[in-house]
């Protein structure tokens, strides 16, 4: 009987009835965000990484505001308000509901982000330089899904700013194409890596450079001349590049080719030749520098030097002075470099 008294007298005073609503929506809402918390807290310990376990330290407040709104709304309700009162009620309700989630979202991808970014050999798109772009772009996504959920929560039609805006980012696509082409452009080769920062690199142009930056819309590569040269993404990432300083190391193999008089001592030259590449500083001795014998050239014999350097920039440099002691010691030996030459036949006829 008492049960049934407490019923009826509920059922009779609107005010309580809602009251209780408001008591027990707060009350299911801290239970059921409990719940979650430890059950998924509970999983999600099970795991190697952290990214899980932060993205529900995020998500569980979004669902406790939403239940308990949801009986807020319900409780409200009970009152028998007028029809435009549940209106913007639900409305601003909604609109609450879809700025928690919303926020939880942002949240949960700058954390993915954030973990993605330390994972650069597994994802290479994620750089230092690149995390503010994803933000960015993560905010922007957002506050548009954001802005057309709470449109339709009011209750207004979006098909006409959907068509606008689709008609208005066409317009803009083709006014910044060179823009969003550098844009994708620098994303790619980030991703791609051909090339990094302080590689030493060729391009199909005919320049050759230190990489010094690489930006989202260009990337900067500063010459020997000291001369620093600006490409659009979108020209480097379609051009050949020759990248000096990749591969498993950055040694680099350079030629010296000459040609020594015939009767010149083969051995004799090769000994000089390879002896001065052994006792240059700037020669690597592992692999030690090699000198062959190429060919019978139509002026003399043709001989090779390959040698080792540690870094590419140092190619004119070590091939200048290894040139200039072969030749001082071709001089002091008296082996001859020869001039182009011919043998002309001057054949005599009868007049």
């Amino acid at each position: 009987m008492e049960f049934n008294s407490l019923v009826d007298t509920l059922n009779n005073n609107k005010l309580l009835l809602s009251l209780v609503y408001v008591v027990l929506s707060f009350v299911f809402a801290f239970i059921i965000d409990q719940v979650f918390i430890r059950v998924f807290r509970t999983i999600v310990k099970k795991s190697k990484t952290n990214l899980d376990d932060q993205i529900v330290e995020v998500l569980h407040k979004p669902l406790y505001y939403t239940i308990l709104l949801f009986g807020l709304s319900v409780s409200i309700k009970l009152l028998g308000p007028s029809e435009l009162l549940i209106f913007y009620i639900d409305g601003l309700f909604k609109t609450i509901i879809i700025f928690v989630w919303s926020t939880s979202i942002y949240k949960s991808f700058i954390i993915l982000i954030d973990w993605l970014s330390r994972k650069r050999n597994s994802f290479t798109f994620i750089q230092l330089k690149t995390i503010p772009l994803f933000e960015n772009l993560g905010k922007i996504v957002i506050f548009l899904l954001l802005i057309y959920f709470v449109m339709l929560s009011w209750g207004i039609d979006v098909t006409a700013w959907v068509a606008s805006a689709g008609i208005l980012s066409v317009v803009i696509g083709f006014a910044a194409k060179d823009t969003l082409g550098n844009l994708f452009a620098g994303i790619f080769i980030m991703a791609d890596s051909p090339y990094k920062e302080g590689d030493y690199i060729n391009l199909d142009t005919g320049e050759r450079g230190f990489v010094r930056n690489i930006g989202i819309r260009s990337t900067r590569i500063l010459t020997r001349d000291a001369v620093e040269i600006t490409i659009p993404n979108s020209v480097i990432a379609t051009s050949k590049i020759i990248n000096e300083s990749g591969g498993y190391s950055e040694q680099e193999r350079i030629r010296i080719t000459l040609d020594v008089a015939y009767g010149t001592k083969i051995e004799e030259a090769k000994n000089i030749m390879y002896q001065i590449a052994l006792d240059s500083e700037n020669v690597c001795k592992d692999p030690e520098p090699v000198v062959r014998f190429r060919t019978f050239g139509e002026s003399g014999l043709t001989l090779q030097l390959l040698a080792w350097i540690d870094k590419p920039e140092l190619r004119g440099r070590v091939i200048d002075e290894l040139s200039t002691l072969i030749y001082d010691s071709f001089n002091r030996e008296k082996i001859e470099i020869p001039f182009p030459q011919r043998t002309v036949h001057i054949k005599k006829t009868d007049s």
